[in-house]
């Protein structure tokens, strides 16, 4: 997906913010990874107590973002019963339930005081991948 201006994630990010919050979803997190992911700008991590409610945030939200004019293509979601993730090319939505989102810790990973806050993402190299990535 192209980059969105930083305006317009703005906006993204407070409408998906809206929709969880209305969703009753429980400890939604905003993270700013700017310059630290080369996948994203901001990741938003958010609990729903059962596989139900997962799936009826991330509908809202794919509703949401298309209300917001950028609407996701199917491949931009991706489920498990414990975890949903969506793409929205600069805002990555990971949406847990309770015992996912203990065992992942991507707040530890990507929040204030962890590895990834001390450290920036690594350039991309030319023709793609990351410098430094090992090769298989």
């Amino acid at each position: 997906m192209p980059k969105v201006a930083p305006a317009q994630l703005d906006r993204l990010v407070e409408a998906a913010r809206r929709s969880l919050e209305e969703d009753k979803a429980e400890d939604i997190v905003v993270l700013d990874v700017t310059g630290r992911a080369d996948y994203a700008d901001r990741l938003i991590i958010a609990t729903g107590l059962a596989e139900r409610q997962l799936r009826a945030m991330a509908e809202h939200l794919e509703e949401r973002f298309a209300e917001s004019g950028l609407p996701l293509t199917r491949d931009r979601i991706q489920s498990s019963p414990d975890w949903v993730l969506i793409d929205a090319g600069d805002l990555v939505v990971h949406l847990f339930r309770p015992e996912a989102r203990a065992l992942y810790a991507l707040e530890r990973m990507w929040g204030p005081g962890s590895p990834a806050a001390e450290a920036p993402a690594p350039p991309p190299r030319p023709g793609g991948g990351v410098a430094g990535a090992d090769e298989a």
